[in-house]
């Protein structure tokens, strides 16, 4: 008989914090993973997109993640501005368009400095999907991760 609510094992897990620091390096490492992920997908299933190598692959999803997180915080300090200080409805939808629109444009021309031709991400309509994907496959990782940490002893109901 195994009863895991009694298991030295699992009482020892249970000791066990997570500090904030913690959750932003898991975080990050995640996305970058995640992001390595997408970007080969994209360059396995899309003509436009190619990478030379792994390494550059992986080089390159540390810059798309930094300049993603960059962008968010942007955005968010954009919308805070017109909605919430101004109340300027119009004025924020455009600029967040704005944003996030010419944001990929940036992100384009920043890829295209820093590794020239070994990374080539396609056109407007591919960055924008590779972007897409890489926080939905994110946020897909953080929804999973977040559920399994649901439904300890405490919260769930045991029925006979």
């Amino acid at each position: 008989m195994n009863d895991e609510a009694t298991s030295p094992v699992r009482n020892r897990l249970d000791l066990v914090t997570e500090t904030r620091r913690q959750r932003v390096f898991a975080e990050n490492v995640l996305n970058v993973l995640v992001n390595v992920v997408v970007l080969n997908l994209f360059v396995e299933f899309s003509a436009a997109v190619i990478i030379d190598s792994f390494w550059i692959s992986l080089l390159t999803a540390v810059l798309l993640t930094a300049m993603i997180g960059l962008l968010s915080k942007v955005e968010a300090r954009v919308h805070h501005f017109f909605f919430e200080t101004h109340s300027w409805r119009v004025a924020g939808v455009i600029s967040i368009w704005l944003v996030l629109f010419g944001g990929k444009f940036v992100m384009l021309e920043i890829v295209n400095i820093v590794f020239g031709d070994r990374v080539e991400l396609g056109h407007l309509l591919e960055v924008i999907l590779i972007v897409v994907a890489m926080m939905v496959a994110f946020q897909l990782m953080k929804w999973v991760y977040d559920r399994l940490g649901v439904g300890d002893d405490s919260t769930e109901s045991t029925s006979g």
